[in-house]
């Protein structure tokens, strides 16, 4: 037996050794390899200027490298800002007919209402542009650029709540859990810029709908894709600062030390998750130089800060669209900016003064600014709500007063650059804006036409999840060829 003692002995060593254990052992093993993908890029001959995605080919040549997201968080009435309707205004106090709405379904908010009484919009509309297309009088400054933008008067969503409408924008689907469209975008396509993450988000605004931070996650993507929030008071990055005390050469030496015992323990249990959280922390430490010149507005010319009406140290949407140009100008994938405060169920008139004042000058000044510099062809910018207002009023109509419920069955958005079709009215309302008639355009239809105009078949970009191949347009989805340039 003892003969045979040394073969037992090795057959169990053996049988230990396997190949995970083998390169475990071997310094840090597959963590080591995976810490060398993630933080040198340049060894898989990805580009030069940051990470590589997903998807290492594109499926054809793209026309966008990157989106601009001006998101109007509560719904702007499409009605009182991009289709004017004259036989609402004419019929303003009169009950909608039945034939229009046709026992669709309302919110709880009006539902009670005895009658449905027709509403006109707020303000006059305008011809804008060589086209002649009508937008409102409150919208001078995105009317000065009508010849640039292709305006959508027929798109349609399922949702008629904020939340699973924004939600359902966002991710393709009502339910939260999903990844966000700058997600998909950051995990399919990489980063342009290794020192900045590759999906940002500002906000802009208060009242109204509150934001959640699931509105820029990523779902069941690995961390280091979901939206990075950059503050416009404070440190623009919570916790991105070192402490009093504590110096740049100690702070990347404490950080030696944890990403040490981090690459130690990704070696023993190969965990994503743990590649994903040494990732961040490199970024982190990269972002402490790149975030504060990026932040500051004070280095922009004056006239610059004139056309955007932006004021460096004073917080507003006009700021936000600056610094989305300056995040396009680094390479930043996805940018998206929340503005809050549209949901106008009551006093509309003062408050789409309000929001018209506030936003209208920044977006189109965001357009112009790209073009002017050579960017606009290559980044797409997108504007607009979660679902269009009713034709009818919610509660009493006065001269000065009146207010508008959620609509999904149709509402504007508007499009330019990146492979956008400029000067473009695409689709039809009925006289009432309340039901599509000509070229309906659903969300999942967006989706695959922004993947498009990036380079992506939406069919074919995938990430398997719990046993199923998920994607942003989910089962549906068709191009808009008549959108695209």
């Amino acid at each position: 037996m003892n003969s045979l003692d040394p073969i037992l002995f090795r057959s169990e060593q053996e049988k230990a050794l396997t190949r995970r254990t083998f390169l475990t052992r071997s310094t840090t093993g597959l963590g080591t390899i995976a810490l060398a993908s993630l933080l040198n890029p340049a060894a898989e001959a990805a580009p030069t200027t940051g990470p590589a995605g997903a998807l290492k080919t594109l499926h054809f040549a793209p026309k966008a490298k990157r989106v601009i997201y001006l998101f109007q968080s509560g719904a702007p009435s499409h009605l009182d800002l991009f289709d004017p309707k004259p036989k609402l205004t004419e019929m303003t106090g009169e009950e909608l007919p039945p034939s229009v709405r046709m026992g669709q379904r309302i919110t709880g908010m009006t539902a009670g209402q005895a009658v449905l009484k027709c509403v006109g919009p707020a303000f006059p509309f305008q011809r804008y542009g060589k086209s002649g297309v009508e937008i409102s009088s409150m919208l001078p400054h995105i009317g000065g650029i009508a010849d640039d933008i292709a305006l959508v008067r027929s798109i349609h969503t399922d949702p008629i709540n904020h939340d699973p409408a924004v939600t359902f924008f966002g991710t393709g689907n009502q339910q939260p859990g999903r990844p966000t469209m700058g997600s998909w975008l950051a995990y399919g396509l990489g980063s342009e810029n290794e020192n900045l993450p590759a999906y940002v988000v500002l906000t802009s605004g208060s009242g109204g709908q509150s934001l959640q931070a699931r509105y820029w996650g990523n779902g069941f993507l690995p961390g280091n894709y979901q939206g990075v929030q950059l503050r416009s008071q404070g440190d623009p990055v919570l916790y991105v600062s070192n402490p009093p005390g504590l110096s740049g050469k100690a702070r990347r030496q404490l950080l030696d030390a944890m990403q040490d015992l981090n690459r130690r323990q990704l070696g023993a249990l190969n965990d994503p998750a743990i590649a994903t959280h040494i990732e961040n922390y490199e970024l982190a430490f990269r972002m402490q130089t790149s975030v504060p010149e990026l932040m500051d507005l004070t280095k922009e010319p004056k006239e610059i800060l004139e056309l955007y009406g932006a004021e460096p140290g004073k917080p507003s949407f006009a700021n936000n669209c600056l610094l989305a140009r300056r995040l396009a100008e680094r390479g930043v994938r996805f940018i998206q900016l929340c503005h809050r405060d549209w949901d106008h169920h009551g006093g509309l008139p003062d408050g789409i003064k309000a929001q018209t004042k506030n936003t209208d000058r920044g977006s189109a000044a965001l357009i112009q600014d790209l073009k002017l510099r050579g960017l606009l062809d290559e980044t797409l910018v997108i504007w607009g709500g979660e679902f269009g207002r009713t034709a009818y009023s919610q509660g009493d109509i006065s001269k000065t007063n009146f207010g508008r419920d959620h609509h999904p069955r149709c509402y504007s958005m508007w499009f330019a650059g990146g492979g956008i079709k400029p000067g473009l009215v695409l689709g039809k309302t009925d006289d009432f804006g309340y039901n599509v008639v000509e070229s309906p355009v659903s969300v999942h239809d967006l989706h695959a036409t922004l993947l498009h105009l990036l380079g992506i078949e939406h069919t074919r970009f995938t990430y398997r999840f719990e046993g199923r191949d998920f994607r942003l347009t989910d089962i549906h989805g068709e191009l808009v060829p008549a959108l695209m340039a």
